[in-house]
């Protein structure tokens, strides 16, 4: 069985600040940790539940944030970007048997997080098909266009509650919750506990049942915090300006829709 596994850094237990996550940050360094030790976590319990094969995708800003010699010797890390449209599931394709969504974090209007948002800073609200669209979604069905299901998701409170909400066959294991600029975690051994059962779950039994349909069209509208940054990207071929601050666009498949996600900024 192969396993995917996506890894973003702001839905880790605990993680109340952009200065935690970001890079240069000295805070940075013990959220870094604690996101390898859960992915590292993520491998062993996947491997355990007959994963002959896992890929790890570090999805986080720069894309260079696993400490790739602590997971186990089975897994292979992607990092940095490639620039293609499937992002945070790069190298995705039909030979894969699952996908696991680690890290995952609320859309840019969730109040559950302190660190809600989606893509990219630029963006103030993302809506697919009138629905308040975070990475998850994209993601699943990104997922969904090559025949893969995504069996789990581990982050904050909103993502998990919005990821049932879309998918009730998911396994969703919250890590923590936050009002305002706060966020209360689980204790990230007990957080680690949870991802590897949450993991043994999902991949026992029928994965296909976490198989999603997708829609026979989508309609994208970017709400962008800068209008002059939405008239520009307005000009990105079959986009239009929905108003000063709103970019819509019509595709037929998900894949049209990242790759226009993907050159906006």
């Amino acid at each position: 069985m192969k396993v995917y596994i996506s890894a973003d850094i702001e839905g880790v237990a605990g993680i109340a600040h952009w200065d935690e996550a970001g890079k240069k940050q000295p805070e940075y360094q013990e959220f870094r940790t604690q996101m390898t030790a859960d992915v590292a976590a993520a491998c062993q319990a996947a491997a355990a539940a007959g994963a002959t094969e896992i890929l790890v995708k570090d999805a986080h800003g720069s894309g260079r944030n696993i400490i790739a010699d602590q997971l186990p010797e089975t897994a292979r890390v992607i990092r940095g970007w490639s620039g293609h449209p499937f992002g945070m599931l790069q190298d995705l394709d039909d030979q894969f048997d699952a996908v696991v969504l680690l890290g995952y974090h609320g859309a840019a209007t969730d109040p559950r997080n302190p660190l809600s948002h989606s893509f990219t800073g630029y963006f103030s609200e993302l809506r697919l098909n009138d629905l308040v669209c975070a990475e998850f979604h994209i993601v699943s069905y990104l997922a969904a266009s090559v025949g893969v299901p995504v069996i789990m998701v581990s982050g904050d409170q909103g993502i998990c509650a919005t990821a049932k909400h879309f998918n009730p066959a998911i396994t969703a294991v919250v890590t923590g919750g936050g009002a305002g600029a706060s966020n209360t975690g689980l204790h990230p051994a007990r957080a680690r506990q949870a991802i590897c059962d949450g993991i043994t779950a999902a991949m026992a039994g029928d994965i296909t049942r976490c198989q999603i349909t997708l829609p026979p069209e989508f309609e994208l509208a970017i709400r962008f915090n800068n209008h002059a940054k939405a008239y520009r990207n307005s000009f990105y071929p079959g986009a239009r300006l929905a108003d000063h601050e709103t970019v819509a666009f019509k595709a037929q498949t998900i894949f049209d829709i990242a790759r226009m996600l993907s050159f906006m900024a």
